[in-house]
């Protein structure tokens, strides 16, 4: 049966909207309207160029101001703020454990192993489905995968707060993993669908302060829940929020995309390339994550998951290139050696970020002996550098149209700061930490925003929410493997110096645990049992600083292959935003109504 000349259209743009090609774009209001059958009158005008510039320029940036002045209105704004709520709670579950390990390793009978996990399942799943959900959503629409990852988010916090022994656990951490990278990654990709690229660092500066708020008081929150009830609060606590983002999301994210019929779009996904990706991204990461903290890294517990995620991104990698139709990967996005830089930064910029997060608060209760509540506080100073700072850079970048500046200077900062952690001791002042922590807190605050805006000039422009959400991923990514890395080289520092000083060093691989050993150890002056723990502590650390600061100085050389493009690129995305509006006829009985696109 021969289709008709508007479905065989349809079906036209369908192959043009999931193949690499860039081919001709059109939406008329019948085609919308047959596709839809909505009761509503759609309106959709053309898009508007907002840069002035073709589409896809790759010009290098230039000191102008924008050549059109553009403003978020209501439905943007709403849009904004509902993400914001949301990535709190992914961020703030991301390093509230950090307080309550211990006390959770005591109630449910953990071991070391085990409470390693709590955290690391998180993250892994977090990380390696976010490119998986993106391109699920650029199928069957956005407004339903983030709702499907706050589901997961949900029923994972549900079996966290309800589990009873450490496997009910790790398997409510790793669903609730899976939700928040969906969440994490749509949130990134949505804004790209509804503000251009110049005006783009302003309103996702807000989303980063709501998600660095989170990231940075998590341990501050959990340390006040489990000094004053039970730690199954920490996931109660998720509820209130998953509340808010499926009460406000269905009504907020409207975003129209014309689709084939469900069949057709299940075809269009690649589960092939999907399966080998995350099969292979997992395996690796887990690997990695065993090796010197579980596992040596000489034993084939840790190489074999290793070679074999190797091995699975290599498969991924040929079968997206030659074996796919539709690749829910885009290799174009890493055509050039300034994308390469920009990722591999955001990589390292998520290891150090979290890494810091996650020792920091573990140097000031075992060396300095503060309680959770006050280490938390102890961490103001450095969101208090951070969230100002992605502010400002956002509206400097927004004003200039550049971002390399910004870049350069933050892993400049990074450098210095890392390189300070390093003088950290046991006789430290609190002025002298809390000024590292603000040099540290700067650092990452120019580079989280900057870099983010450095791969999405790097794309095109039908690649820029595939960019988006590449960078987010790389950076999930980083922030999987910090804390591995971090423990891998802390663990093997600390029992080198407990080795020299004639200590056990099976200290080193319960260090978490034996700080409520060493809290209580006589102190009777210098060389005593406890002064001989605090250096081997102190040793562990500053083994962490080193490492984290060559690799902070890395990336800050890595930078300079980045290259100064254009920001000034035109909203093309097939997701428009739309917003019901009163037409002539006014709002009686429901009627006159409009969806309009709310980009103009």
């Amino acid at each position: 049966m021969m289709d008709s000349p508007i479905v065989s259209a349809r079906h036209d743009k369908e192959a043009n909207l999931y193949s690499h090609g860039s081919g001709p774009k059109s939406s008329t209001r019948d085609e919308l309207q047959l596709f839809d059958a909505a009761p509503t009158e759609i309106d959709l005008r053309p898009l508007a160029n907002v840069s002035g510039l073709p589409a896809g320029q790759n010009a290098q940036e230039k000191s102008k101001d924008p050549p059109r002045e553009w403003k978020a209105g209501r439905g943007e704004w709403m849009i904004i703020i509902v993400l914001a709520i949301v990535s709190l709670m992914v961020a703030l579950d991301a390093t509230i454990l950090v307080s309550a390990l211990s006390l959770i390793a005591s109630d449910l009978h953990g071991t070391t192993v085990d409470t390693f996990w709590i955290g690391t399942s998180y993250l892994l799943t977090q990380s390696v489905l976010q490119p998986l959900i993106v391109s699920l959503s650029d199928l069957f629409g956005r407004r339903l995968f983030y709702l499907i990852s706050l589901g997961f988010f949900t029923v994972g916090s549900l079996l966290c707060c309800r589990s009873q022994d450490f496997t009910e656990l790790l398997a409510g951490r790793s669903i609730q993993g899976v939700g928040g990278g969906g969440i994490l990654a749509l949130g990134m990709v949505i804004l790209t669908d509804i503000v251009p690229l110049r005006q783009r660092p302003i309103y996702l500066g807000i989303i980063q302060i709501s998600w660095a708020v989170g990231a940075v008081t998590g341990p501050l929150v959990g340390g006040l829940i489990v000094q004053h009830t039970t730690w199954r609060w920490i996931f109660y606590l998720n509820f209130p929020f998953c509340a808010i983002g499926f009460v406000t999301v269905p009504a907020v994210i409207r975003l129209h995309v014309e689709r084939a019929p469900v069949k057709e779009r299940l075809h269009y996904v690649d589960w092939i390339g999907g399966f080998f990706f995350v099969s292979s991204t997992c395996s690796f990461l887990v690997g990695i994550t065993w090796g010197g903290v579980q596992y040596p890294w000489s034993s084939w517990r840790t190489l074999v998951p290793i070679i074999l995620g190797l091995a699975g991104v290599a498969a991924t990698l040929i079968w997206e290139r030659y074996g796919a139709s539709r690749p829910f990967l885009r290799l174009e996005l890493f055509n050039s050696y300034s994308a390469w830089a920009a990722y591999t930064g955001a990589v390292l910029q998520g290891l150090l970020m979290f890494a810091e997060l996650y020792y920091l608060p573990f140097y000031l209760e075992s060396i300095l002996s503060y309680t959770p509540t006050v280490t938390g506080l102890s961490l103001i100073p450095l969101t208090a550098a951070m969230l100002p700072t992605s502010v400002l850079v956002g509206r400097l970048m927004t004003r200039t149209g550049r971002y390399r500046w910004a870049i350069w200077l933050g892993w400049a900062l990074t450098l210095l700061g890392t390189g300070l952690l390093i003088f950290l001791d046991g006789n430290t002042k609190p002025y002298a930490w809390v000024l590292i922590f603000i040099v540290v807190g700067l650092g990452h605050g120019f580079v989280l925003m900057s870099l983010n805006f450095s791969v999405q000039a790097c794309a095109e422009t039908r690649n820029v929410a595939y960019a988006a959400a590449m960078y987010t991923f790389a950076r999930t990514f980083g922030m999987c493997i910090g804390v591995a890395v971090g423990g891998a080289v802390f663990q093997n520092t600390m029992k080198r110096k407990l080795r020299d000083m004639g200590l056990p060093e099976g200290v080193a691989a319960s260090a978490e645990e034996f700080v409520g050993v060493l809290k209580h150890l006589p102190r009777l002056g210098e060389g005593n049992e406890h002064e001989e723990y605090v250096d081997a502590y102190v040793g562990g650390f500053r083994g962490v600083w080193e490492v984290l600061t060559a690799l902070a100085g890395f990336a800050g050389l890595l930078s300079l292959l980045i290259k100064g493009l254009t920001m000034d690129k035109e909203l093309d995305s097939e997701h428009v935003l739309l917003q019901h509006k009163g037409g002539d006829e006014g709002p009686e009985a429901g009627g006159g109504q409009k969806l309009v696109d709310l980009r103009k």
